[in-house]
């Protein structure tokens, strides 16, 4: 079984189910309301470790946090190496889900302090096989990183789901890179080909498009797509790319090819986006 850590943000989803998104200066009332563990890192680790992966979660952890511990034990993701904080508060997404089209609008709230460097460099990081990192604080990533895959030579993966000050200068200390729509769209561009096409020669990137799928780039400068293939209703797309980055991440650290990968990660989000929660189904 192989071991992958992933470090980044855990949080508190509050989500309210509306029927659809309200207009400005309006009253609705939910259908239903639900608490759950949040956050991409977090998110990536629960889907890993349903995928038959020993996954760890690494970052702040606030004090007390019972739902958050809750969740990561429900699918055992080993929190033991996080820095717990006392007296603290969890961030917390405030989620608005929309039964219309499964469209989710998030204000997030957040008091705790970026997972440091300091303590990551403290980690022994022999036993295991990958390493996922959110793209958050760059300053904090950059000896990460370097700990990570320069020293340890472990494979790395970096997420980049929003710009960030700096973050272009992670992107040669990765060994895969996975983009959001929102980043692509924020550097310019109107379709992840494009995007893909605009990276360093000969790196191995992915980015994901809504609806449409998404597309790779592999270390050739070969792109391929995959579609999605979602046939039912969207109910919920809370943490559907989550799911896609952690099914890349497991399909290539079991030796599958680039567009196995691609393939498989795509079917699993979009499938995904047909059911409630993280609670992955068998395809």
């Amino acid at each position: 079984m192989s071991r992958v850590m992933c470090v980044g943000i855990a949080t508190l989803d509050i989500i309210n189910r509306v029927e659809r998104y309200p207009d400005e200066d309006s009253e609705v009332r939910a259908l239903a309301q639900s608490q759950r563990l949040g956050g991409n890192a977090a998110n990536t680790a629960t889907v890993l470790a349903q995928l038959g992966v020993q996954a760890f979660w690494v970052g702040n952890l606030a004090q007390p946090a019972e739902i958050i511990e809750q969740g990561f034990a429900r699918h055992g993701v080993d929190v033991s190496l996080a820095v717990r904080i006392q007296d603290a508060v969890m961030p917390t997404s405030y989620i608005l889900l929309s039964r219309a089209n499964g469209s989710r609008s998030i204000v997030h709230f957040r008091d705790l302090p970026e997972y440091c460097a300091e303590d990551f460099l403290e980690l022994d990081l022999r036993s295991f096989d990958w390493v996922h990192f959110e793209g958050r604080a760059v300053d904090q990533l950059v000896p990460m990183l370097w700990r990570a895959r320069g020293m340890c030579g472990l494979p790395v993966s970096l997420e980049v789901e929003k710009p960030r000050n700096g973050i272009e200068t992670l992107f040669e200390q990765a060994d895969l890179l996975l983009f959001s729509r929102d980043y692509a769209q924020a550097m310019g561009f109107a379709d992840a080909a494009a995007f893909l096409r605009s990276l360093p020669q000969g790196v191995l990137a992915t980015c994901t498009w809504g609806a449409q799928g998404a597309w790779a780039i592999d270390h050739d400068g070969g792109l391929l797509h995959a579609a999605a293939s979602v046939s039912e209703p969207v109910i919920d797309t809370i943490g559907a790319g989550d799911v896609f980055n952690a099914a890349m991440v497991h399909a290539l650290s079991t030796g599958c090819m680039v567009d196995q990968a691609l393939e498989a990660a795509v079917c699993r989000a979009s499938l995904q986006c047909t059911r409630e929660g993280l609670d992955l189904p068998d395809e």
